[in-house]
């Protein structure tokens, strides 16, 4: 018997990249995507900027994703997108082109949370790569988003902590932005932070009830850090600087762990998945290993391709939603603020 071959072209314009991807049965065909090294300058996402870039982009980056996977449009069983949540003007680019391309094609439209997404992102066939079994731990850490989700099932997601107010990828960026630091900073920091001495400064952990997060304190404790400590030495940051970014990251991953221990006392449950932008931090990559030998945990880490914002995360959950023939209506809407 021979297995039907199932095509799903995912499109992902939540933010500032447009990324295109196919999947066959959960494989990725392609994965192609559009960074867009305007916002550089700006050093943050500038929305109308970004909705613009998204117009010119998608249609050579569909383009480019169904070559490189060497299909045509017509062999395409269903069109997934992200629906939200995201920026308003970047979702609104991706929805009107996956409903206008599914409607020609006369296929299934399948709409996507972003948010889920990064957690199923772990389903992904990929080769060196295990799937975590139900129910699991997982832990979204990106610039807009940070949630520990209970997952006990493809589409059976409970969040059980998140940031009260900025996000872990904000908290880096912004970090950075105080150093003297390009857009976006957390890869600088980390890159800095093996170089440094991470005990070699000390920043005051937040005090946050249950398992929920706080990092806009700790972004005003190193703002004040750094501006006292300049007066005294203006090449203070020069200076210091690896032992600064060390010593930022030590704390922020310091943070999550200490959530994670307690969401895994708290469910008694160990598998963990972590998912997000921030996932390609390597002090988080090491704490997790480390949890694993020290706590026995089983822990899923994805491959670097899939923790930034991209396609095939998109495509993975479209073609879940394909095999329950859960489709989307034409009239469906994108949604900046969507929850899990």
């Amino acid at each position: 018997m021979i297995e039907e071959k199932i095509y799903i072209l995912g499109i992902e314009s939540s933010c500032d990249d447009t990324a295109a991807s196919v999947l066959c049965n959960g494989k990725v065909l392609s994965n192609v995507i559009a960074n867009q090294s305007i916002h550089e300058a700006y050093g943050g996402v500038v929305p109308e900027l970004a909705s613009r870039a998204h117009q010119q982009n998608i249609v050579p980056v569909v383009d480019q994703a169904l070559k490189k996977a060497g299909i045509s449009k017509n062999d395409l069983s269903a069109v997934a997108f992200t629906r939200g949540p995201g920026l308003m003007g970047s979702l609104l680019v991706g929805t009107s082109f996956a409903k206008s391309l599914a409607y020609g094609l006369d296929i299934p439209l399948i709409e996507v949370n972003h948010m889920q997404a990064h957690i199923l992102a772990h389903f992904i066939e990929k080769e060196g790569y295990k799937k975590p079994a139900f129910p699991f731990l997982a832990m979204t850490i990106s610039g807009g988003h940070t949630q520990i989700v209970r997952v006990d099932g493809a589409f059976q997601m409970t969040v059980i902590g998140e940031t009260i107010d900025d996000a872990v990828g904000e908290a880096f960026d912004k970090s950075g932005k105080i150093l003297g630091l390009g857009y976006p900073a957390g890869p600088q920091i980390d890159k800095r932070a093996k170089l440094g001495n991470p005990k070699a400064f000390h920043f005051t952990k937040p005090k946050v009830d249950g398992l929920n997060f706080s990092f806009s304190g700790l972004k005003t404790a190193i703002l004040y850090f750094v501006r006292d400590h300049s007066k005294e030495n203006p090449n203070f940051i020069a200076e210091h600087l690896d032992d600064i970014c060390a010593s930022i990251q030590y704390t922020i991953v310091g943070i999550l762990m200490d959530k994670l221990k307690a969401a895994v006392k708290d469910t008694g449950i160990n598998r963990i998945a972590i998912g997000g932008g921030v996932s390609a931090n390597s002090g988080i990559r090491t704490a997790l290993k480390n949890a694993e030998q020290k706590h026995g945990w089983e822990t899923f880490i994805p491959a670097f391709e899939f923790t930034t914002d991209n396609a095939a995360m998109i495509a993975i959950v479209g073609y879940l939603k394909y095999l329950k023939k859960d489709f989307a209506m034409q009239n469906t809407m994108a949604t900046a603020r969507l929850k899990i």
